[in-house]
């Protein structure tokens, strides 16, 4: 992974970073920059990136607000997991990217001081920066710090798909004008091509060279070469597209040698150079082709030198001759022929035309310069020789498939960093000769490692997110593949309880081993790994029933029958609430939401009482029985707002509680059986199994359910909530999914022995990363997807 540099050490490197809108949000603190709006319980990310207009001192004050906002991006990226940061940060960096070369402006080149022209002949893989490129680099600095976080398969998988994506042609057929948002789409796909190369491995990139040939080359050649595709900007976002094209080219054939650019780059390169002979054929014909287009409505169609008839719009050729110049000429001609040597008679079929507009260039920049002729490529030699116009060309079969190794007799010799240096008229090329490879500087590297990280994709975890990332954003349903993840060994009771904090990179558990476990989430290995715990909390002297978060002072609530109130981060007890009667022990406990800071604890006596954690004695209490005998209370939920308590009993019976008040709003008979679990819903729901075999939906205040499942063999003793579904689990060890909103229906899924062992106790579902934590009987937590 790149180096990275302070604000100071990064102006004097490179060109100022562009304007970032808005402000980043980091808990209570604001940043410079606007990074992501919400990450929401449906795993929702949105970047928000501006970008500069223009390139001046100004800017520079910019780039500590840039650098906050790239680290912020970087260090989301790693904590979301692989498949949000995928699904949500990337795939939005790369909606960005096109973003970054839209408009004219945007598409002008870019020199220092003392550096060549854009179009410096010979010069043909360098960086010939336009303004678009000085914009993109935070995004694309991004966009590489996910692939070196999660590895190469982001670069293939996610990447490379989006790339052809940008590139494929319209559905529409026949004359047509790109807009400005395909035009700098095109400019987006080719950049971040060539940054997606340097850090292919060669077997990778021998793998997927045929798709960079036909998914990205020849589409872009298409629209490059068109003769009735317009580009809105036009010659300059076409000239642009040219020089950076040649240069991915370039990038490839420096990559494979010549043997594989003859076998696979062999129909793009003669696309590109046969634009050449299409231009040439036009004007050696007298047609007017614009009056005869402007007179019947129609574009004319014009007969070629290869037999072809072919639709020409005149504007479109115009552009197209202010492009495809005598100096395009040279500057492709040139550097080519010294990369395919003897080789170019075979790709190109018109390399004589184009030598030959080459030698025009040369002649009338330097009427004593060589003839046309003696551009054509020099023979092999038992030496490399150097080309009089700037660079080295290559010996016929001197380069193997063994990716820049030369074979002399029976051995391969990998070439020297630096070879002889002999300037032409207008330099050397950079890459082929003038210092060779190893005179290329940073940005210019041919190939570059992909860092591995503890985090890279394998096994089940590729698996799982090779799917994720093809799954729609506007999917809102939970979709389980039983894919096992991770695993968390480590008690040595039966699991009594899961939770996941807030931010989802941490959860808990509750044992029958009296101990409380804090666990990371981050992923690892090929989902056959088995993870350790963070902390163990070792203070209870009972089965622990009961774990959640206070999420206001960031603190954790356990209970054994005793509430212990403690630290996550060191493991400290903070408090601990003994009930007040050692023969009326705590039932059932809950945690208020965020911005409350009380607990809500329910005892066998049905009474309810509130415990502020900040501090000492009682906050309430209140009674829930009303002179009835409903039981014990098994089970407390509080509502999202916090306005409201429901309690369930031992008997079936239901009972709402206003929490500002004390005041009992409802109580009624909901099921024939205990209450195993509630759950309050935004919207004033309330969803209850019990052993009855039911799952049921309630609205607070009407006396009839909104929905009634049944199950048909187990109880549902252990669900969860992801958005209008419910995530149902049984001792059976079945999964199921149904909705609060649709029918009855229920979607089941029995766990395989393979991914799950152990009879099912708890359940806990992560709604951004769309996971599942399954506790057993036999103290083993699954991560499954």
């Amino acid at each position: 992974m790149p180096e990275e540099r302070s604000p100071e050490q990064a102006d004097s490197h490179r060109p100022p970073p562009p304007l970032l809108e808005g402000g980043l949000w980091c808990g209570a603190t604001r940043l410079p920059g606007r990074v992501g709006a919400s990450v929401g319980r449906a795993g929702c990310l949105g970047l928000g990136w501006g970008a500069a207009s223009c390139v001046s001192d100004e800017l520079r004050a910019c780039s500590c607000p840039a650098d906050t906002a790239c680290k912020m991006v970087r260090w989301l990226s790693a904590k979301l997991g692989p498949t949000v940061a995928s699904r949500h940060v990337a795939r939005n960096l790369l909606r960005l990217l096109t973003s970054c070369y839209v408009g004219p402006t945007r598409q002008q080149f870019t020199a220092s001081n003392g550096e060549s022209p854009p179009l410096s002949a010979g010069n043909i893989y360098q960086k010939r920066p336009v303004l678009g490129d000085i914009v993109s680099g935070p995004v694309l600095s991004c966009l590489l710090h996910v692939a070196h976080l999660y590895g190469e398969p982001v670069l293939t998988y996610q990447y490379l798909p989006y790339i052809s994506y940008l590139v494929a042609p319209g559905s529409t057929s026949g004359p047509s004008r790109l807009n400005s948002r395909k035009e700098a789409g095109l400019l987006a796909a080719v950049t971040l091509t060539q940054r997606i190369i340097v850090y292919l491995s060669d077997t990778t990139l021998m793998d997927i060279l045929p798709r960079i040939s036909h998914e990205v080359l020849l589409p872009v050649l298409s629209f490059l070469t068109s003769l009735v595709t317009g580009f809105p900007s036009g010659a300059q976002a076409r000239t642009v597209l040219c020089v950076k094209t040649i240069s991915l080219i370039a990038l490839i054939y420096l990559r494979i040698g010549q043997e594989m650019v003859q076998q696979h780059l062999s129909e793009p390169v003669a696309t590109f150079f046969q634009v050449f002979s299409r231009l040439h054929d036009l004007q050696h014909q007298d047609w007017k082709l614009e009056s005869m287009g402007r007179s019947e409505g129609q574009l004319p169609e014009v007969a070629f030198s290869d037999g072809q008839l072919r639709l020409v719009d005149p504007t479109v050729l115009d552009e197209l001759q202010k492009v495809f110049t005598l100096e395009m000429a040279y500057t492709i001609y040139v550097p080519f022929s010294c990369l395919l040597g003897d080789i170019i008679r075979k790709i190109i079929p018109n390399h004589e035309l184009v030598g030959q507009l080459a030698g025009l260039y040369l002649e009338s920049i330097s009427p004593s310069s060589r003839s046309p002729a003696s551009l054509e490529p020099t023979a092999p030699s038992t030496s490399p020789e150097w080309d009089p116009q700037g660079g080295s060309c290559p010996q016929d079969d001197g380069h193997s498939g063994t990716f820049g190794s030369v074979l002399v007799g029976n051995r391969i010799q990998i070439p020297g960093d630096s070879q002889p240096e002999s300037p032409g008229p207008l330099g050397p090329i950079s890459g082929v000769g003038g210092g060779g490879v190893g005179s290329l500087s940073e940005d210019n590297a041919l190939k570059r490692e992909l860092p591995r990280s503890a985090h890279g994709l394998s096994g089940n975890w590729l698996a799982y997110w090779q799917y994720e990332i093809g799954v729609s954003q506007q999917d809102a349903h939970f979709r389980f593949h039983q894919i096992r993840l991770q695993s968390f060994p480590g008690h040595s009771g039966a699991i009594k309880c899961v939770v996941p904090l807030s931010s989802e990179d941490f959860f808990l558990s509750g044992s029958k081993d009296r101990t409380v476990r804090l666990w990371p989430l981050y992923n690892s290995g090929d989902g056959t790994r088995e993870t350790a715990p963070r902390l163990v909390y070792t203070q209870h002297r009972k089965s622990v029933f009961f774990v959640g978060q206070l999420e206001a002072p960031q603190c954790v609530v356990s209970c054994d029958g005793a509430v212990h109130i403690w630290d996550p981060f060191t493991g400290k007890t903070l408090r601990t609430v003994e009930p007040s009667d050692s023969r009326v022990p705590l039932t059932a406990v809950a945690v208020m939401p965020a911005p409350y800071t009380s607990i809500t604890m329910a005892s066998s006596d049905s009474t309810l009482r509130f415990v502020d954690c900040r501090k000492p004695g009682l906050q309430h209490e209140f009674r829930l029985s009303g002179g009835l005998n409903p039981g014990l209370v098994r089970s407390l939920a509080v509502s999202p707002s916090g306005r409201s308590v429901v309690a369930g009993f031992s008997s079936g019976f239901m009972v709402l509680l206003d929490t500002r008040t004390g005041l009992v709003l409802r109580g009624w008979p909901a099921h024939e059986g205990d209450i195993l679990q509630i759950k309050a819903v935004e919207g004033s729901l309330l969803v209850s199994s019990s052993s009855d075999h039911s799952l049921t939906v309630w609205k607070e205040l009407e006396p009839k359910p909104t929905h009634h499942y049944k199950s048909a063999s187990d109880p549902i003793h252990t669900f969860d909530l992801y958005g209008s579904e419910v995530v149902t689990g049984t001792v059976a060890n079945k999964i199921g999914v149904c909705s609060l909103l649709e029918p009855p229906s229920q979607a089941t899924t029995k766990l395989s022995s393979e991914n799950f062992r152990g009879t099912l106790t708890s359940l806990a579902l992560l709604p951004t990363k769309r996971h599942l934590l399954l506790g057993s009987d036999n103290g083993v937590i699954r991560l499954l997807a």
